[in-house]
């Protein structure tokens, strides 16, 4: 609902309520849009990013410093346009929320692909995350629509289909990595919706912040090492996550939160698999088969029974 600033004793005519509606409501749509695109697309192919980046860099080290930077960039750039320094519960409400989503699930990620987990597999694994969200919302009182529900059961079973030809690799620790990380990431999501967050961007800048300088204590509490200069792809790899992994998508996924169900903002879940996939071929050589094809259709549906039920 929109508080009109038009005063009782003139209300807005028939004719300007629907222009007014439609003016206020078209960038929330263009915004919404396009963090679905950032999510579903440029998430997607961070998974092989991250592989290429974790040739030169430790996971932790390289974690900490993609999300210190983008954090501080983000940070510089919203305090240069006026907005005011987050008070002492909103930086909380950011580190506690950046531990789960970041440390946890993002660093989780990175700790069992730099143990041999593909990144294809990874991005499949990470696909039961919106289970764990609509479970953990029906948990804080929202329970998924019966459109949400249905496309969850398919997004799922697509990603368990997709998951049937895969190698997970790394032994029992990656494993592990990869169950906990959506679990927490789910948990973090849902979480920080009932948290005093700061207002805008300045959420996803705090979370990052804090979440760099707690990786970067994990590393240095694992003892990661560079193993010397990274080779140009490493690096490059590593722009790309900061500037569009962390600034781009992290920041629309924050939006996203705020402004669509859980069910909607985690459905990137279901599509980054299949990107991963996509760039597997593209990239690597690799191969689909008609089950691979089922479960990206089953996926690419469950997406659009999460849109219908957004609202």
């Amino acid at each position: 609902m929109s508080t009109s600033t038009t005063p009782l004793s003139s209300p807005p005519s028939p004719a300007s309520a629907p222009l007014s509606e439609a003016t206020e409501q078209a960038p929330r749509r263009g915004a919404l849009l396009f963090s679905l695109f950032a999510l579903y697309v440029i998430w997607g192919s961070t998974y092989l990013a991250m592989r290429f980046a974790l040739t030169g860099f430790p996971p932790f080290r390289m974690a900490g410093l993609r999300f210190l930077l983008a954090g501080g960039l983000l940070f510089v750039g919203l305090r240069l346009r006026g907005q005011p320094v987050p008070g002492a519960r909103q930086w909380g409400a950011g580190a506690a929320t950046g531990f789960l989503l970041l440390v946890v699930g993002n660093g989780g990620i990175a700790f069992a692909q730099n143990l041999g987990v593909p990144s294809g597999v990874a991005a499949l694994v990470v696909g039961s995350m919106p289970l764990w969200t609509a479970i953990f919302g029906a948990a804080f009182g929202q329970r998924p629509g019966r459109a949400e529900l249905a496309g969850l059961v398919l997004g799922f079973a697509g990603v368990a289909l997709l998951n049937l030809g895969g190698d997970m690799g790394g032994g029992g620790p990656a494993a592990v990595a990869l169950l906990v990380a959506p679990l927490s990431w789910a948990f973090g999501s849902v979480w920080s919706r009932r948290l005093p967050m700061p207002t805008g961007l300045m959420t996803p800048a705090t979370q990052m912040l804090t979440a760099g300088v707690m990786m970067l204590g994990v590393s240095a509490v694992l003892g990661e090492r560079m193993a010397g200069t990274p080779p140009l792809r490493a690096v490059m790899s590593f722009v790309y996550l900061v500037l569009f992994g962390s600034l781009v998508a992290f920041s629309a996924y924050a939006y996203l939160l705020r402004h669509a169900r859980p069910a909607l903002a985690t459905s990137y879940a279901y599509v980054n698999p299949a990107v991963a996939v996509l760039l597997g071929v593209v990239f690597a050589g690799e191969t689909l088969g008609p089950l691979t094809w089922g479960a990206m259709a089953a996926i690419l549906f469950s997406v659009m029974l999460l849109a219908r039920g957004k609202r």
